[in-house]
């Protein structure tokens, strides 16, 4: 645990953030360097500075550099206690946070520590984890997959998908680095890893409406054996009659079966589906 980890995470982070940025898809909006116009007003107010519309030549500001850092530190690094953090893992979860937002960050840290309780808050019992775990090299994996892993639940993820992929290596690598004592990589720019990643930008899980339709009153309960049984008892009753009653009769019942089985083959993947999304994101 270091207070210099600050220092030396920040040229990193930085790099992967890059300039200015105000792309339509980033839920971040406007950003110069990672901040957003919108934390970087409720710096400004709370810091008693005349607001300023973020652009390309914000980094000419006089003393832009000194409230960059300021805001970074207040608002991530701070807030998820980067400074009691080991070496490598405290790099792991500042990166999430400036990306994703402290408290997502510190959730994936509570996971990836297999705490019973993961609620976003660094608490007591989240800092006796870190401080009991020996490993903090497979600590900083298992962090930077969690994040991952919410990084691909998300709709946005087509479009920033590459650029943080390479970023969560990125840091993966440079935090193991530091965990063992290590050096690492140079800072690293990366094509737009600097999009924000919030669950805001995460899709809606897929709905079952349609396949409990089409199963129908009764089908919570509905197998494929219990479709068959039903299409058999429904065609016995035809079975003196006509062959070409027999024929419509039947393909009507087993056009109804299918349109069943087919619900129920959807209303499956579409749990499954959800089940998987909430896990990423919770």
């Amino acid at each position: 645990m270091t207070a210099a980890g600050f220092a030396r995470a920040q040229p990193h982070v930085l790099a992967y953030e890059g300039k200015f940025s105000n792309h339509p898809s980033d839920p971040g909006g406007r950003t110069y360097e990672g901040i957003t116009q919108r934390v970087f007003d409720a710096w400004c107010a709370a810091s008693g500075v005349p607001k300023r519309t973020l652009s390309a030549s914000t980094g000419k500001w006089p003393g832009w550099a000194e409230q960059r850092d300021s805001i970074y530190r207040k608002q991530y690094w701070d807030a998820v206690r980067g400074d009691d953090l080991p070496a490598g893992v405290d790099f792991a979860v500042y990166d999430a946070a400036v990306n994703s937002g402290p408290g997502r960050a510190i959730r994936w840290l509570q996971r990836a520590l297999r705490l019973n309780r993961v609620d976003g808050i660094f608490g007591v019992a989240t800092l006796a984890a870190v401080q009991a775990h020996s490993d903090h090299d497979a600590l900083v994996a298992a962090i930077c997959a969690e994040r991952l892993a919410f990084l691909r639940a998300l709709k946005t993820w087509k479009t920033f998908g590459k650029g943080w992929a390479r970023r969560v290596a990125a840091v993966q690598s440079t935090g193991q680095a530091w965990a063992s004592g290590s050096v690492g990589a140079a800072p690293e720019q990366i094509h737009g890893a600097g999009a924000k990643a919030s669950a805001e930008s995460a899709p809606r899980p897929p709905s079952t409406a349609g396949a409990d339709a089409a199963i129908g009153a009764g089908g919570g309960t509905a197998t494929v054996g219990t479709v068959i049984e039903t299409v058999r008892q429904q065609i016995e009753p035809y079975a003196g009659a006509s062959e070409r009653v027999q024929q419509l009769v039947v393909a009507l019942i087993v056009a109804g079966a299918l349109v069943t089985l087919g619900g129920l083959g959807w209303r499956w993947y579409a749990r499954r589906k959800a089940a998987r999304l909430a896990e990423a994101l919770a």
